[in-house]
C-alpha cells in the first residue's frame, strides 16, 4: 500500500494501533487503520449418482489440474450465493446446496476454504471460461496426483470416508505450510 485510501496521503506506517495487538498499516495523516484480512474461497462438492463433478483448471495457478468448482467470495455476496455462482461459472452446472461441509484455514497464504456439499440438478454441465474440462468421477477414477490443491484432496478424501460412514459432519481443519524434506544424511544422492 503506497497511499491511504481514505485521504490519499503517502504517510503510511506499520504499527500496533492503540487497543490492538497486531501491526497494521496506519495513515499518519488521518489516522485511518488499514486492515488486511484473509480471503474466503467458497465452492461446492457437486454429486450425481455417487460421482463427484471436477473441473480441470484453464487458469493459473495450477492450470491443467483438477479441482472442485470454487473461487473467491465477492464483497456483498453470501457464502451460498458465492458457491452457486462459482459452480455455474466454472462448470456451467446448477446445483442444490446441502450443508457447509469443510472449513479449511490456510494461514500461510491468508485464505479460508469453505465448501458445501451439493447435488447436481441435471447432467447439463460443461467447461466455463476458467475450465478446460468438467467431468464426473467415481471414487476409483479420481486423479489424485493431478488435483490442483491440498484443500481439494482433503475435502474429497473426507467426503468418500464420510459417505461410507453415512454421516457428513462439518470438517474444520487447517493446512500448514509443507515442511521441506529432511536432509540426506548418508551423503548418497
Amino acid at each position: 500500500m503506497n497511499y491511504c485510501s481514505h485521504c490519499g496521503s503517502a504517510q503510511l506506517e506499520i504499527r500496533i494501533p492503540d487497543g490492538d495487538t497486531l501491526p497494521r498499516t496506519v495513515c499518519a495523516t488521518c489516522g485511518t487503520i488499514h486492515y488486511s484480512n484473509p480471503k474466503i474461497v467458497v465452492g461446492c462438492l457437486p454429486e450425481w449418482d455417487r460421482k463427484v463433478l471436477l473441473c480441470k483448471r484453464a487458469i493459473d495457478p495450477r492450470r491443467g489440474l483438477w479441482t472442485l468448482p470454487a473461487g473467491f467470495l465477492e464483497n456483498g455476496e453470501a457464502l451460498a450465493a458465492g458457491a452457486l455462482r462459482e459452480t455455474l461459472e466454472e462448470a456451467n452446472a446448477r446445483v442444490d446446496l446441502d450443508d457447509l461441509y469443510t472449513l479449511i484455514s490456510l494461514p500461510q497464504i491468508n485464505q479460508v476454504y469453505m465448501m458445501f456439499r451439493a447435488q447436481l440438478r441435471d447432467l447439463d454441465f460443461g467447461p466455463g471460461v476458467e475450465s478446460l474440462d468438467v467431468r464426473l468421477f467415481d471414487e476409483s477414477e479420481i486423479p489424485w496426483e493431478e488435483l490442483a490443491f491440498r484443500t481439494i484432496a482433503r475435502t474429497l478424501r473426507n467426503w468418500f470416508l464420510d459417505r461410507k460412514n453415512g454421516a457428513f459432519p462439518l470438517r474444520v481443519s487447517a493446512l500448514e505450510r509443507r515442511s521441506p524434506p529432511p536432509p540426506n544424511l548418508t551423503g548418497a544422492a
